[in-house]
């Protein structure tokens, strides 16, 4: 769950579907990596764990499965990034690859994994992990600058962890400077550039550029325009990036996720009927079949 921006509601979003995934009989476990920032914990009512991700970073626990702790929901597991130490947050990349493959082989039908703000190789590398990649963006100018920075961000290091040739990895990491010599801006542009350099991981890399498929969800739509704004930055990604977004919906403002924060309390369990958390209930409806659709 990213976006690139804070305060867009990613939070909300990933306590809220993982709860109603939970309330619908699967088995989830929310995971808050935004270690600078974490209150994931708070949506979820649970008081400052004292497990967290901090000390798998430290290397006081080895297996993430030992930092989960229960949530008032049945079926909803956290891992927490409380107490983080800020001179060393987030692992090293050698570990945080080992974290990203034990966050799969977790005992539940869906993890849930609430990113922070900005472009971090960590924070891209969260966002990557997951199955389906949910892009929240609310409805306002800064929002939309930051997701897309951060869309072609991701993408391009998704891209660099994908080729396998020394010389195309180092000319994608030449092209994560939006101001690179060679001019090249878009995924298409450096796919073009690849297939030059080596038709094999141009094969690769067009094969990778297709099952990239974020999922857009708006945040705080309060009229007709904000809602079509998804389906705006679906057609931005396609024309400018390439990438085949899908736009699965979006969530209206509604002063019971104010009530529901103030309680620390899911919205879609505390108040279950308010428009918001139906909404809510809709996409996490939408991003639990399209994540069996692509296992199966």
């Amino acid at each position: 769950m990213g976006g690139g921006k804070g305060g867009v509601g990613k939070t909300f979003l990933a306590a809220n579907l993982a709860a109603a995934l939970a309330r619908a009989g699967e088995r989830v476990i929310a995971i808050d990596t935004d270690v600078e920032g974490a209150n994931l914990h708070t949506w979820l009512g649970v008081p400052s764990p004292r497990a967290s991700l901090a000390d798998f970073v430290a290397g006081r626990v080895q297996d993430p499965l030992d930092l989960v702790v229960a949530t008032s929901l049945p079926n909803l597991g956290l891992i927490a990034a409380t107490h983080a130490n800020h001179a060393a947050a987030q692992p090293e990349p050698a570990r945080r690859e080992e974290l990203l493959a034990r966050f799969h082989s977790l005992p539940c039908d869906f993890v849930f994994i609430d990113c922070g703000a900005g472009a971090h190789p960590a924070t891209l590398d969260y966002f990557l992990a997951g199955d389906e990649c949910v892009l929240v963006v609310h409805p306002e100018p800064t929002s939309l600058e930051n997701a897309y920075v951060f869309l072609r961000a991701a993408f391009f290091r998704r891209m660099h962890l994908v080729m396998q040739k020394h010389d195309v990895r180092e000319r994608v990491r030449e092209a994560m400077d939006p101001r690179n010599p060679r001019g090249i801006q878009s995924p298409l542009d450096l796919l073009r550039e690849v297939e030059g350099m080596d038709p094999e991981e141009g094969r690769r890399f067009a094969k990778s550029l297709r099952s990239f498929r974020p999922r857009i969800v708006v945040n705080e739509v309060e009229s007709a325009e904000d809602i079509k704004l998804g389906f705006s930055v679906r057609s931005v990604c396609r024309k400018l990036f390439g990438i085949d977004a899908d736009y699965v919906g979006y969530v209206n403002r509604d002063p019971a996720v104010r009530e529901a924060v103030l309680a620390r309390r899911p919205l879609v369990e505390l108040r279950p009927h308010s428009d918001a958390a139906i909404y809510v209930g809709r996409i996490a409806r939408r991003l639990s079949e399209a994540a069996r659709e692509s296992a199966g």
